[in-house]
């Protein structure tokens, strides 16, 4: 109980210094970023309500209040889940914004990270149980594709069977057109959406496979080689159990720890990709919130990376601590 205690209290702490940090970063920057945003508004809206103007006050400042009553005007926002209005889509809240991408690379992005590292693992025990075999000739391979940036090898994927072959769409997360009406909308939505998913997870799957393989392969090498997995042998167990259970479950430890850190970078989806892709993920929203100084958008969806990762890596301490009993002790 005192490891599970000691790892909420570190992760809250860690919280608030994030959401702390993420209040003050655009006030320390040059100039008032709250009145660039309401220049920008008045310049490509027109007139700005009295509503905005204290929603973007409050999250990037406001010249008759101190950095402290900001502060705390800022928590507030964030208590009733108002994360402030959108200048790059003016005037739609962050949240709704937020809400209707994070569904896109939590699909997308979240499937192609957990088959990759399915894949990567499940070949890496079996490549290092086959050691020294031709089953090590898959490593080279798999390494080769995870040194082909991601962009290029989207680019590759597209020219040949998007623009060449023509078996799945170009771009987007589904095509522009008026769908039917009735029970089988959805299916057909569907149907659509998951062609368009098609390229963009097998270019995640190809270029971090190679990690989890090599990663693996490597620990179960080593794995192998300790007394436990020695005296198993000289019992005469079934080479099945000892792989199973002696081996492949102490060797996939650390791949376990690793994965935490790339389950939380999921909800960051990946940038470049979707920009490839045009797909209307969480990182495509990140990008026009950069490109158009949209501070709001760009603290909302700093804020929910920064939860999604700290909520997946305290779900994979207590995963850790439950498959290896000495976490709980070491800690």
């Amino acid at each position: 109980m005192a490891f599970y205690a000691r790892k909420l209290g570190f992760y809250a702490v860690t919280l608030w210094v994030a959401i702390s940090l993420n209040f003050l970063l655009p006030r320390l920057m040059p100039g008032n970023p709250a009145d660039a945003i309401l220049i920008k508004l008045e310049r490509d809206g027109g007139s700005v309500s009295e509503a905005t103007v204290r929603n973007v006050q409050a999250l990037l400042g406001s010249s008759d209040a101190t950095l402290w009553e900001q502060y705390m005007q800022y928590w507030g926002s964030l208590v009733r889940g108002d994360l402030g209005i959108s200048v790059t889509r003016y005037p739609t809240p962050v949240v709704d914004l937020i809400a209707g991408a994070l569904p896109w690379t939590l699909v997308l992005v979240g499937m192609a990270t957990l088959i990759s590292f399915i894949l990567g693992v499940a070949l890496g025990a079996w490549a290092g149980w086959k050691r020294g075999t031709w089953v090590d000739h898959i490593i080279p391979a798999t390494t080769g594709l995870q040194s082909i940036p991601y962009f290029w090898l989207a680019l590759i994927l597209i020219a040949v069977f998007a623009v060449g072959l023509g078996w799945f769409p170009v771009f987007g997360g589904y095509s522009v057109f008026e769908f039917p009406n009735g029970p089988e909308a959805s299916w057909i939505f569907l149907s659509d959406a998951a062609a368009h998913a098609v390229l963009p997870a097998i270019t995640i799957v190809l270029s971090s496979v190679g990690g989890w393989l090599f990663g693996m392969r490597n620990m179960m090498v080593s794995t192998l080689a300790e007394d436990y997995v020695t005296t198993a042998e000289a019992k005469g167990l079934r080479p099945r159990r000892i792989f199973a259970a002696y081996a492949a479950r102490n060797a996939v430890i650390p791949s376990v720890a690793g994965f935490a850190i790339t389950l939380g970078s999921v909800v960051a989806g990946s940038i470049v990709m979707e920009q490839v892709f045009t797909y209307p993920g969480i990182g495509q929203l990140l990008f026009q919130a950069v490109q158009n100084s949209d501070y709001a958008l760009m603290q909302g969806v700093f804020l929910v990376i920064t939860i999604a990762v700290l909520a997946a890596n305290f779900f994979m301490d207590l995963v850790y601590g439950f498959i290896d009993p000495r976490a709980r002790h070491n800690v």
